[in-house]
């Protein structure tokens, strides 16, 4: 996958969601959240030429103050586990979406010093009021190449609207890990999946930031 699509999948869904979003954004509408949140990431990372550089701290703040609130991370979690999730225990739930969570902000994380001149483009919404599950069209447009196609698909919850997945380049996040997931399952369980999780994390923990793309 090309680098900036790494980065494009971090600003939107790499993250988790036990944060409390702002107040307002509940009444939010879900393109318009999106909205927001892309332009915020990409024109902060813009800013600062830390996170450019691969600053570890400031990406992570970044991440947890501007991202985070937004994305569901428990669902998409769920949905890549499938059948598997609803068999788990709460506390097998709990661990496997933290290191799921940690692996996707590992895995992409570092394409956030990649931001340099790209911007996005969004297509009109279509979307009934009474939705409570829409998917938000854009794509991102590139100094060279061709443009990324970009999809958002949120939920809305009693906190608003939360990204749940995306598709970047016709391929949704979700959907890629599933079949990883339920490898590892029939092999090891839930618990060795989670395991599998856990030891991939600690090995992107010891590595620079920056060579941890996938």
């Amino acid at each position: 996958m090309k680098p900036i699509a790494q980065l494009i999948m971090t600003a939107a869904v790499a993250i988790s969601t036990s944060a409390i979003a702002p107040a307002y954004a509940a009444a939010e509408a879900p393109d318009a959240l999106v909205k927001r949140v892309s332009t915020d990431v990409i024109d902060s990372v813009k800013a600062d030429k830390d996170i450019q550089a691969g600053n570890t701290k400031k990406i992570m703040d970044l991440v947890n103050s501007k991202i985070l609130p937004y994305v569901d991370s428990d669902k998409m979690t769920a949905q890549a586990a499938g059948r598997h999730w609803r068999q788990a225990t709460p506390e097998q739930q709990k661990q496997l979406s933290t290191e799921f969570r940690t692996l996707l902000v590992y895995t992409y994380a570092g394409a956030l010093s990649q931001i340099k001149n790209e911007t996005v483009e969004f297509k009109p919404f279509r979307a009934d009021p009474a939705d409570n599950d829409v998917v938000v069209k854009s794509q991102v447009n590139l100094t060279r190449g061709e443009p990324i196609t970009l999809d958002y698909r949120l939920s809305k919850g009693a906190q608003g609207w939360k990204i749940y997945d995306i598709n970047v380049l016709g391929a949704w996040l979700v959907q890629t890990y599933t079949s990883t997931f339920n490898s590892e399952i029939s092999k090891g369980g839930v618990d060795g999946l989670i395991k599998k999780l856990r030891d991939r994390n600690q090995q992107l923990a010891s590595k620079p930031l920056k060579t941890t793309q996938k």
